[in-house]
């Protein structure tokens, strides 16, 4: 058998190294507004045999979390390492809200970084962070249809069948299972659904089979109010969710019949929590806890690992499984040059480390030691929508700081309109919304503690409770260290506000 040229040179000269093992192909899979709702976290509803199918091959997070809330922000997060308090993504890209990733964040950008290392970048559907001088790939593949995710897979088959000794990132970004501007106008109550991006009742998108659930079956999470309402949205909430499983399956088939699926890392995630008034543009669990699923080559599966890890640590970990990171410094191997900006553009500050760091040695283990504590930061998703928090939890303990507590707290657009929401709002304030109260959920304390042992949901506050002061006061100064150490502007309120 004759020896790989490269192999019979380094034997030629007298060298009996192994060379380096080949870079994985790297695809990074997020949805648009899910939470870990899925066969292998523990629904016995919902179909998701796909993710199901990844997670018995690779290792299954159960506390990973976003670091917010929010569409913009947290895909900022994950491009960059960065908190969005720190990398200036506060809020949504487009249209009016303007916000923008700072110039200098290039430097650390995750598909710049992987694009040095010789990989072909390629982007798919939903990006919504700017600019792109930050934000830079080779190739913007054409989704189609913005809802049939499966047939995107169409897009992205050259990409992986193409002969190239170089290997492929690939960012796969869908809009399901986010709300849809349409509803379901046959619904009997007065308050309609929304559709999620489900076609019409009784109706599929081309090569797609829908998979319609039943409102009265389906399981109420704790934070939403069981109602008639709720359970309608929850229904098409799931079949928006079942069909970015299907297009996970149909990337899954593309992949093994270009022979690519034994080469390449996969990630599956989601920006945030599903998109109900509790969990979306909040720091409670139900908009911070995603699915994070990571099948790599060479690393067995089936194995659920309960370390703490955030989106911050997703770049660096990529950037690990591709040979370009350092580990000592948390930082790229090397420093990209910063685009040329404008005279009167505000590039930021310089960035030459991550906020996170790599979770790749935690693939195929149960237990992450040392991996303890996640930080979380929001300050706007709607540019109308100023309420900046910040979340401390360990695997105890959740303390919020509302830093805007006096004011209400602001909805989204389409959360205040989802029919979920406006039966409750309808009853008045005293109405529960799960366990909750709707006055309640409209005016929140400047800190919020939790027990998230004995109160998963986060309905007792113990920050005026005695018996809790020094956890209180304990994890004040862990809170005011970590935006310390993580760049925050908003760390100045704990003195002068």
């Amino acid at each position: 058998m004759k020896l790989p040229g490269i192999l019979a040179a380094l034997l030629a000269l007298g060298c009996t190294q192994t060379p380096a093992a080949p870079k994985p192909n790297i695809v990074l899979f997020v949805t648009d507004d899910e939470s870990p709702i899925a066969g292998c976290y523990g629904s016995p509803v919902i179909q998701t045999p796909h993710l199901d199918r990844l997670a018995a091959e690779g290792t299954r997070f159960t506390r990973a979390f976003a670091t917010t809330a929010s569409c913009s922000a947290s895909r900022s997060v994950l491009l960059t390492g960065l908190h969005n308090h720190a990398n200036g993504q506060y809020g949504h890209a487009h249209d009016y809200h303007k916000f923008e990733t700072f110039a200098a964040c290039a430097a650390l950008s995750l598909p710049r970084q992987l694009k040095s290392l010789g990989y072909r970048t390629a982007h798919v559907g939903k990006l919504h962070v700017a600019p792109e001088t930050v934000y830079s790939f080779d190739r913007w593949l054409k989704s189609g249809h913005g809802r049939n995710t499966p047939s995107w897979v169409q897009a992205c088959a050259p990409l992986f069948e193409e002969p190239s000794e170089q290997p492929f990132f690939l960012c796969f970004w869908t809009h399901d299972p986010h709300r849809s501007g349409e509803t379901v106008e046959n619904a009997p109550e007065t308050l309609k659904p929304n559709r999620f991006g489900n076609p019409p009742p009784e109706r599929s998108y081309p090569g797609t089979a829908e998979v319609p659930y039943n409102p009265a079956t389906l399981p109420v999470p704790a934070f939403l109010p069981d109602t008639p309402e709720c359970r309608r949205e929850l229904a098409q909430y799931y079949q928006s969710c079942t069909r970015t499983d299907k297009a996970l399956g149909a990337l899954v088939a593309a992949l093994k019949a270009a022979r690519q699926y034994d080469h390449t890392l996969i990630v599956f995630t989601a920006d945030h929590g599903m998109a109900f008034p509790g969990a979306k543009t909040t720091v409670y669990e139900a908009g911070l806890h995603v699915p994070f699923v990571v099948k790599m080559p060479g690393v067995k599966g089936g194995i659920a690992n309960d370390a703490l890890i955030s989106h911050a640590d997703l770049a660096p970990s990529l950037l690990d499984a591709a040979g370009g990171y350092d580990a000592a410094r948390r930082a790229p191997a090397t420093l990209l040059p910063v685009p040329a900006v404008g005279h009167a553009e505000n590039p930021g500050p310089k960035f030459a480390r991550y906020h996170g760091r790599s979770w790749l040695r935690l693939l195929g283990k149960e237990h992450g030691h040392g991996w303890d504590e996640v930080m979380a930061s929001h300050t706007f998703h709607e540019i109308q929508m100023y309420y900046p928090m910040r979340a401390l939890r360990d695997r105890r303990f959740k303390l919020i700081w509302n830093i805007a507590a006096p004011l209400p707290y602001p909805f989204a657009s389409d959360l205040w309109a989802a029919s979920t929401w406006r039966a409750q709002y309808q009853k008045g304030l005293d109405a529960p919304y799960g366990r909750r109260t709707v006055g309640s959920y409209i005016q929140r304390p400047r800190f919020e503690l939790y027990d998230l042992e004995a109160d998963p949901s986060e309905s007792k506050n113990l920050a005026a409770h005695p018996a809790f002061a020094t956890q209180l006061e304990t994890m004040k100064q862990r809170l005011k260290a970590a935006q310390i150490a993580t760049g925050d502007p908003w760390v100045m309120k704990w003195s002068y506000e």
